[in-house]
């Protein structure tokens, strides 16, 4: 059976049309000026097959937990993969979620010139007004008690979120949350994955902000580990 991804509904805005596109692992959420599933489904594939195909170059690609270089022919998505993996010191596919948010999302401004998309838990956003992103961090008392304000200027962005608690994505870490803005989502999603591996309890919680200000990109962080934060950068927090 398929997890519910309840946490949608933390950022839903009102003022826009959702719909739910999947195919196989890619599971997206999107919010547009109108409905473009049949659009968005055509992206996804077109995104997920550069990928697959490129893994059956590069099998590495796939696998790796380290940075690796991309064959000369990579597709665009892929480059966009290694050269995030890169700044962050993680594996390519720790990026792929995020990846796919922004080049999916980039293509359907064609249509629409507001978008969210969601991939679990990493968005990717352009939007004309101000936006409040809830930080759903599990069991931790600050779960959904706090929101990231996003301003209009600052889109579009990507903000992509690693736990080493909720989720099925690879973490060596026991954060609640990690959230990383950059206006490269993919970027986003593998300095997440980075920083997320080094939190282990709230202690580490500096340790983590330390490296994220280190990777280049990255615009701001927010770390939850039980009932503590801390957080870096263009981050404005808002209480809910």
């Amino acid at each position: 059976m398929a997890e519910k991804r309840f946490y949608r509904e933390l950022y839903r805005a009102k003022d826009l049309v959702y719909f739910n596109v999947k195919v196989e692992q890619t599971d997206l959420d999107i919010g547009a000026h109108s409905m473009l599933r049949q659009e968005a489904l055509q992206l996804v594939k077109k995104y997920r097959k550069d990928i697959e195909d490129y893994i059956r170059k590069d099998s590495r690609f796939l696998t790796s937990l380290v940075p690796i270089k991309c064959l000369p022919d990579a597709p665009a998505i892929v480059r966009r993969m290694c050269d995030a993996a890169q700044r962050a010191g993680v594996g390519p596919m720790a990026a792929v979620a995020g990846a796919i948010s922004e080049f999916v999302g980039m293509e359907l401004l064609q249509y629409s010139p507001e978008v969210i998309v969601e991939n679990g838990g990493d968005i990717f956003l352009k939007s004309f007004r101000e936006r409040v992103i809830a930080i759903f961090a599990g069991a931790s008392p600050l779960s959904q008690k706090i929101g990231l304000k996003i301003s209009a200027e600052d889109t579009p962005i990507g903000v992509c979120t690693s736990s080493g608690k909720i989720g099925h994505s690879l973490s060596f870490g026991r954060a609640d949350a990690v959230v990383i803005l950059s206006h490269d989502t993919a970027l986003a999603d593998a300095a997440a994955t980075a920083v997320g591996n080094v939190v282990k309890t709230p202690d580490d919680i500096e340790k983590g902000v330390h490296l994220a200000r280190r990777i280049q990109g990255v615009l701001g962080v927010v770390i939850v580990v039980d009932d503590k934060m801390g957080a870096w950068g263009k981050v404005r927090l808002v209480k809910l």
